[in-house]
């Protein structure tokens, strides 16, 4: 008989799964979200390690640019290292509390920039300063959170990258996050084979969804999808905001 805690972790990641399916993101975002409500967020990492890891490296390696992509982007993923090793700890200890304040403004300031569709353009002059930078802040905040899309996302959107490298950047930024977070959570003992079962549950939930939701997407206008993904993002963020500090 299976426990509630595996059936919500499964049905969390066939959602996630979903969702990344069809817009190409947002997994980490969906699973911490929603695990955050029943568990600490340090737990909620734990699981999440492995499918995250599987379903970026897939995203990663589908297509043709990713050796030019990983010499543009270098120095970020750098800077994500540094950043998230530098926060090690938040999630646990005297900080641990804050979490999930945090995650919650996190995920709310990712859905807005997206409601409100903006379009920032950074000359590519400038990428030798926000490059790093923007890996760094994206790095502690995935140390607080176990979330890496702020600000790594809207930053890869404004340097310009065509559709398809685009879609490989963001799988080159959030496996080296995952590998990164994945030293954190080690550190902080949650790496246990007691999650097993579960790691594993989430797995083929997350891989079942993926493919859901690339069906799906060949079907429904991607921009109707994507505006109701984060309206509802935006909700379970101010939601999780709004409990912490109560």
């Amino acid at each position: 008989m299976f426990d509630r805690t595996f059936i919500l972790v499964a049905a969390v990641f066939a959602l996630a799964g979903f969702v990344k399916g069809a817009i190409g993101l947002g997994l980490p975002t969906i699973a911490m979200g929603l695990l955050a409500i029943v568990m600490p967020p340090v737990e909620a990492a734990a699981i999440l390690l492995l499918p995250s890891l599987l379903t970026n490296i897939w995203q990663m390696v589908a297509g043709p640019s990713l050796r030019t992509i990983v010499r543009r982007l270098w120095p970020m993923m750098v800077g994500v290292c540094l950043g998230t090793w530098a926060g090690m700890g938040l999630m646990t200890g005297t900080s641990a509390r804050y979490g999930t304040a945090f995650l919650g403004a996190a995920l709310a300031l990712y859905a807005l920039t997206g409601i409100v569709s903006i379009r920032l353009a950074l000359p590519r002059d400038w990428e030798a300063i926000f490059g790093p930078l923007t890996g760094v802040i994206t790095g502690i905040i995935t140390a607080a959170t176990g979330v890496f899309v702020i600000p790594a996302v809207p930053y890869l959107q404004a340097i310009g990258l065509e559709k398809d490298d685009l879609v490989q950047a963001l799988g080159l930024s959030f496996t080296v996050s995952t590998l990164a977070l994945a030293v954190n959570i080690g550190a902080a003992g949650s790496l246990n084979v007691s999650k097993a079962s579960i790691t594993l549950a989430a797995v083929v939930m997350a891989c079942a969804g993926v493919w859901l939701g690339q069906t799906l997407r060949l079907r429904l206008p991607s921009s109707v999808f994507r505006r109701c993904f984060f309206v509802g993002l935006l909700l379970l963020g101010i939601y999780l905001a709004a409990r912490s500090v109560a």
